[in-house]
């Protein structure tokens, strides 16, 4: 048989049509593992033995494809089939590679946008716990009202913004720390799980224009309370109270706030409370992460920036929203017009604030392609803030993309080690160690 008979006998015996269908089927079945199985707690070897099999599979199935052919009457040898002038019609490996290709796209954008959401795995306590390091759990309202979740939450978030600059301290990242809300777990727990020394809890309490935070820090190898500050103030010095939390801690582990003394400026800090709630409100339906909340939460920035218009934080995460609403509804404009807008503003306004660097950084890659402008912008962003889990998160996959393995995967685990139970932190590790061929990792 001639090279060129050979190879119309694979197109006329579908041995092609079989490659093509296979290869997308497999990479669905190799997306429910990696996606799926985690939330089941089904162990690592099970997503290796399906990729195993998977592979092992491929010529396989197009062994069979050659040797026999789907009829009518069912399945025949092909030289039978060909005798009896009995052929398939072969169409449908279309409808087949059609919707694995639609599940496919499906599962990746489920495992995009809700492994914030999801229940991760919990990975074996850290061996050895790093002495400068803290979680800060998230405050409990004790306002009375369930509406005012929002701003116990976002002042939990603050504060964890306000601690990550201090130099040589681990911060741990929100999407971690926040799994232990609304759960009662021994501090030794919390803190084998999270990988830290220290905790800070503590309660918020709002009412009219004044609100009463108790902080605690606490020992987390044995539950002892280092101290507790109580303060009460107008809602006008709230950024001088988590100053004043974040210098007691520093003073406590012995480390040293970076940067200037204006810390609040640096923040990117309103000078307005209602721009500051309005903040609030937005962030806590970002958050979530959804089509829907990101718009209510542009419509909260917005408010934000109109009764401050140099809300520095507030344009940085609008910028946010808008990349997400543009990539979600698949109508990039003007959503990302506007996102590249609110992140150069943010670092004109605070050129010094990590999230207004991440935010420009993440949109000269994602939405710019400009990707030495982009990796410069989010190296930035670290300077500024080191522990921020969102600037470390995205310089793991930016640097993935450029194709720096080995960069990419230390800059991976070290997001990890600073969110160490986020889903989105973990499947960035995943997908730099299955790049890099490491599949036992």
């Amino acid at each position: 048989m001639s090279e060129r008979n050979f190879f119309a006998e694979l197109k006329r015996r579908n041995v092609y049509k079989v490659a093509v269908a296979y290869a997308v089927v497999a990479w669905l079945l190799m997306q429910v593992a990696s996606q799926i199985f985690p939330f089941f707690e089904i162990p690592n070897w099970a997503v290796r033995l399906v990729v195993l099999l998977l592979v092992i599979g491929f010529p396989i199935a197009l062994i069979i494809a050659w040797a026999f052919e789907v009829t009518p009457e069912g399945i025949k040898r092909t030289e039978a089939a060909d005798a009896a002038g009995q052929r398939s019609r072969g169409g449908a490996w279309i409808y087949i590679v059609l919707i694995g290709a639609a599940l496919s796209v499906g599962l990746f954008f489920v495992g995009r946008y809700t492994a914030g959401r999801a229940t991760p795995r919990h990975g074996e306590a850290a061996t050895a716990v790093p002495g400068k390091s803290i979680a800060v759990l998230p405050l409990l309202n004790e306002s009375g009202d369930p509406r005012d979740e929002y701003f116990s939450d976002g002042l939990s978030e603050e504060l964890i913004a306000a601690l990550a600059q201090i130099n040589g301290l681990k911060v741990i990242g929100r999407s971690s720390s926040f799994r232990f809300k609304d759960r009662h777990e021994e501090p030794k727990a919390i803190g084998e799980k999270l990988g830290v020394s220290t905790l800070l809890e503590g309660t918020v309490r709002k009412q009219d224009d004044r609100v009463r935070i108790v902080a605690e820090l606490i020992n987390a190898a044995d539950g002892i309370e280092l101290w507790t500050r109580t303060f009460d103030r107008e809602l006008k010095d709230i950024f001088a109270v988590q100053e004043e939390i974040a210098r007691a801690v520093a003073e406590s582990l012995k480390v040293t706030l970076l940067g200037s003394q204006d810390r609040p400026a640096q923040r990117g800090a309103p000078s307005n409370v209602e721009a500051h709630n309005a903040y609030l409100q937005g962030h806590f339906h970002f958050q979530r992460r959804n089509l829907e909340d990101y718009r209510k939460a542009v419509g909260y920035f917005d408010q934000a920036i109109q009764l401050d218009p140099d809300y520095a934080l507030a344009c940085a995460e609008r910028s946010e929203a808008w990349t997400f609403i543009g990539d979600l509804t698949g109508q990039r404009e003007p959503a990302w017009s506007k996102a590249r807008s609110d992140a150069e503003r943010a670092v004109a306004i605070a050129p010094a604030l990590a999230e207004a660097r991440a935010a420009l950084g993440w949109v000269r890659f994602f939405v710019d392609w400009k990707f030495t402008e982009g990796l410069s912008e989010l190296k930035r962003a670290k300077e500024f803030s080191p522990s921020n889990p969102t600037a470390n998160d995205l310089l793991a996959r930016v640097i993935l993309y450029l194709g720096r393995l080995d960069e990419a995967e230390r800059q991976a685990r070290h997001a990890v080690e600073l969110d160490p139970l986020s889903v989105i932190a973990q499947g960035n590790l995943a997908r730099v160690l299955l790049f890099a061929g490491k599949l036992d990792e």
